[in-house]
Order: C-alpha cells, then structure tokens, then sequence
C-alpha cells in the first residue's frame, strides 16, 4: 500500500484515535504528551500526562482514556532520528489508567491498582457498548526479568476494574468484534492474536477448550513477526499492526481460518508499525503510527473500519 504522511517529529506516537473534526489524538511515550495532530499536520499540545502514552481512546463521558505505561528507557539513535523502545526506567512507580479532559487538559488517575496489585504498563483499550473498558497490562522489562500482564475490565465513572486473565504473555492491542460478543487480543513476542466469547460485561467464557484460559487462538505468526496493537473492520477482521522482520498490517479473519499481511511501501517502512485506526468521513482511511521514526501516515483502506462506540 503506498501511503501519504500525515505528521512527522513524534517520539514513539500510539494509540491513535480519528476524531469526528478530522485531526488525531495520538500518545507520545518518550515524552508522555497525549497530543492533537491538526488536519495540516501542525501538533498541539492536548495534555501532559507524564509517564508514556500509550493506548488512547474516547469513552462515553467525550473525555480521552489513557494507558499510560508509567514510562521507558529508550534508546535514540541520531543516524535515523528514530527512538527505539527499552526497560524499565529508574525511579520506575507503575502505570494506570487516566482520564483527560479533552476541553481543559485536566488529566486525573482513574486507576492505578487492581486487587490490591499496582498496574504495571497498561498498554491499550477498547470500550464496549455499556460504558466499560476492556484493556491489557503489558508488563515491564527489565535486565534480566519481565512482569508478565493480563486483560482487565474497568467502567469509565471509576466505580469497578477487575483482573479478567492473568497471566498472558505480553498482551499488547485489544479488540472487540463488531456485535460486542468477543474480545480479542494480541500477545507481542509469541505473534499470536486470541479470542475469547463475552458472556457479560468484564466477564469472558474461560472454561471452554482452548489453549489459554479458554481462548481460541486464530494465528500464530511465523518468524520474527510480532503483534502490536490493533483496530477490527466493518466486516469483522482484525488488522492487527506487525513489527519485527515484516513490518505492516496482518489482516486475520475473525473465525481464524486465515490472514494476510499488508506491508507499506517506501519510504514509509519502519520496524516498529504499532498502532491502526480508522476513520474519515466514510471509515475508510487507515491511519498508522510509525514509532521508531515518530511518523504517522494514512493508507486507503479497501473496507470500512468499524464504528467504535463512543
């Protein structure tokens, strides 16, 4: 696909979101801004969140929520201009879950433990129909060790978030499919994108046969192919953003009976394509963060993005 530049001079962009006026909302994780990408491509500051922005969406209330990592090391390579991701930092806290108030920039912690256990690196979130979210903790690296992360569900007024399943391996970008029945998510390292049935809100069928606490697994990638984040389509596919040797999009089709994968053609190659969303006036517009190069770009999409929820 031969897409066209949107914006440039971001430090490790994610989470990007196409907002109904045409600009971006898309987080900065070196610099832990949660920043507006005007329709010239011009940045504006939104709100300072601190720590690292990473996954980003609109809930119900119209206020941005953020997965803020609580920050990383990274490592910057002036050759390429290009920031590559690291461990965790010094002085390393945690991460969570915070509201931004899209008018003011107000930015408040909504969630910052759960059961007693601080969030380590919140990485992204999908909202559902009735006003919650579901989302990943990615965990944290270190040296030598790693946190292992899990799926979690929490409502937007503050009032409940729960551990849905722990542990997974690295679980990155999470979906839902377009009736709200199943939640999918991508574990990085291992490639692999699982699925599991909703039986209610924050509440999955874990007890059926599956591989990991009863999900379905529709891929595993092959090679040095790693899963990011993800959007799904009108007609129920899950594009979920690859890096590693092939960096592009994988399209998986939702009964996992197949997929292909998108790569971008130059100069617009980057090993680190983390994040697709969709939008424009007829969804039909890909926008995907290049975050070693700090570039987001736009690519004609050959099916319309699903409408989220709010």
């Amino acid at each position: 696909m031969i897409p066209r530049l949107i914006t440039t001079g971001l430090q490790f962009p994610e989470g990007p979101v196409a907002m109904p006026d045409g600009t971006l909302l898309v987080g900065q994780i070196v610099n832990g801004n949660l920043t507006r990408v005007l329709t010239d491509g011009t940045l504006e500051l939104a709100a300072h969140c601190g720590g690292g922005v990473n996954g980003v969406a609109i809930g119900p209330d119209g206020a941005a929520y953020v997965c803020n990592n609580g920050g990383s090391e990274h490592a910057y390579v002036a050759s390429r201009n290009w920031y590559l991701p690291g461990d965790q930092p010094e002085g390393f806290t945690g991460g969570g879950i915070q509201r931004v108030d899209l008018v003011t920039g107000e930015v408040t912690w909504l969630y910052t433990h759960v059961d007693g256990y601080r969030l380590r690196a919140p990485n992204d979130l999908v909202f559902d129909s009735h006003g919650g979210f579901w989302f990943t903790d990615h965990g944290k690296g270190r040296h030598r060790d790693r946190d292992r992360g899990g799926l979690y569900y929490g409502k937007a007024d503050g009032s409940l978030v729960t551990e849905v399943l722990y542990p997974l391996d690295a679980p990155n970008g999470v979906g839902m499919s377009p009736d709200g029945s199943r939640v999918y998510v991508a574990e990085t390292f291992v490639g692999r994108l699982w699925a599991w049935d909703v039986l209610e809100p924050g509440v999955l069928r874990t007890k059926a046969k599956g591989r990991v606490h009863g999900g379905e697994l529709l891929v595993g990638l092959p090679g040095y192919d790693l899963f990011d984040s993800m959007a799904v389509d009108s007609d129920g596919n899950v594009c979920v953003a690859t890096i590693g040797d092939h960096p592009g999009i994988t399209v998986v089709r939702p009964d996992g009976s197949g997929y292909e994968h998108v790569l971008l053609d130059e100069p617009f190659t980057d090993p680190l394509n983390t994040n697709i969303c969709f939008g424009g006036p007829d969804l039909r517009t890909a926008y995907i963060t290049l975050s070693a190069s700090g570039r987001v770009v736009a690519v004609d999409w050959p099916r319309p993005g699903l409408a989220l929820n709010y």
